[in-house]
């Protein structure tokens, strides 16, 4: 809904998108309303838009881009920027990391990983985190998080391992029927080419050592093939790209990758949680 409370905390890109628009409209002799009846949007939609009153949804995006953009492409990546705007603040830098990586190592304790969520699972997570957000709101981040997942398709195909610590895969998360759909998931995610899906035993501590203690990392090769090594302790964020922090936090999930069970061994583990025959 469109709010004089928008214009004052629009985004930096949300009113590029407008001046851009607006401009381009201008400069093509179109009314608000014309420019409406190309997109398929009302005159006031339009209006919306370039005051910032009601940024460009995707689907607004998509039409100017068709109608405005000239093969320039510009509004197809002001798409990708807004989409990165709606994530939480702490984690928009590392979105745009995550989904440019040539590879991936995750190590995930509390909670199954993100990128591999299920849409239910993410709901019940989302949905009963603290402080409360709004069910907009939560399905907002549920379909963002949804959207990570095409980094799995993308091409080139990025190379993906995750290390789930054995609690994760335990906590039930929005129900039982809701958790078994969601260890089923791990074992499609599993089949991928490139993805190699590990769990660290609830025994692994046994004999005093543990790795795992110090909680989730992700640790990520940019295009250019730099380390970097995302942390994200109770709603902040760290990015860590010094050459020695980096090294030591690689050496920190190798020796937790050397602690948890093999491929095969730990979709064994999954499969006998969700009740599959082994």
């Amino acid at each position: 809904m469109a709010s004089a409370e928008n214009k004052e905390t629009a985004s930096p890109m949300a009113l590029m998108v407008a001046e851009v628009a607006r401009t381009l409209r201008i400069q093509r002799g179109w009314t608000q309303e014309q420019l409406g009846r190309e997109l398929g949007y009302s005159a006031a939609a339009v209006s919306a838009m370039e005051t910032c009153a009601q940024p460009a949804s995707d689907a607004m995006l998509v039409e100017l881009e068709r109608v405005l953009g000239n093969g320039t492409g510009v509004f197809e990546t002001a798409r990708r920027f807004m989409r990165m705007e709606k994530y939480p603040r702490q984690f928009q830098d590392y979105a745009l990391l995550e989904q440019a990586a040539l590879s991936l190592q995750l190590f995930a304790t509390n909670v199954i990983h993100g990128l591999f969520q299920t849409e239910a699972y993410a709901r019940a997570l989302i949905g009963g985190s603290y402080p409360p957000l709004s069910d907009q709101r939560v399905e907002e981040l549920v379909q963002l998080r949804m959207e990570r997942t095409v980094l799995f398709d993308r091409d080139p195909l990025p190379m993906i391992e995750v290390v789930i610590d054995e609690a994760a895969l335990h906590r039930v998360i929005g129900g039982e029927e809701i958790m078994r759909e969601q260890l089923l998931h791990l074992v499609e995610c599993a089949r991928r080419r490139n993805v190699t899906l590990l769990v660290l035993p609830l025994d692994s501590g046994k004999y005093g050592e543990y790795a795992g203690d110090r909680g989730s990392m992700s640790l990520l090769e940019t295009p250019t093939h730099e380390h970097i090594v995302y942390l994200e302790p109770q709603d902040e964020s760290l990015l860590i790209s010094d050459p020695a922090k980096v090294s030591a936090y690689a050496q920190r999930y190798a020796k937790i990758r050397s602690q948890a069970l093999g491929p095969r061994e730990s979709l064994d583990l999954i499969k006998r949680l969700a009740g599959v025959a082994v």
